[in-house]
């Protein structure tokens, strides 16, 4: 899954869709695993990344992630990987 093209994202979590005008905040750990996503890496490579980083079990990092996945599909700023 990869973030779509035209998504504007700044640095401090903040999130725009120019096809609607929507905007969106995200907290510091979701805007790092945007930046990871961003970088092409794979879910794997994103839950190593996170689990590294941060006191966090692989259970509840998968809970989360995929929480956090689905909310960016409902606002349709990712696509599915080719």
């Amino acid at each position: 899954m990869k973030l779509k093209k035209n998504i504007a994202i700044s640095e401090s979590g903040f999130i725009f869709d120019p096809n609607t005008g929507e905007s969106f905040s995200i907290n510091p750990i979701g805007a790092e695993i945007i930046g990871i996503m961003k970088l092409g890496k794979s879910t794997d490579e994103i839950q190593s990344s996170i689990l590294d980083k941060y006191d966090v079990d692989a259970a509840s990092f998968e809970k989360y992630y995929y929480d956090f996945l689905n909310m960016l599909k409902q606002y349709n700023l990712v696509e599915e990987d080719e």
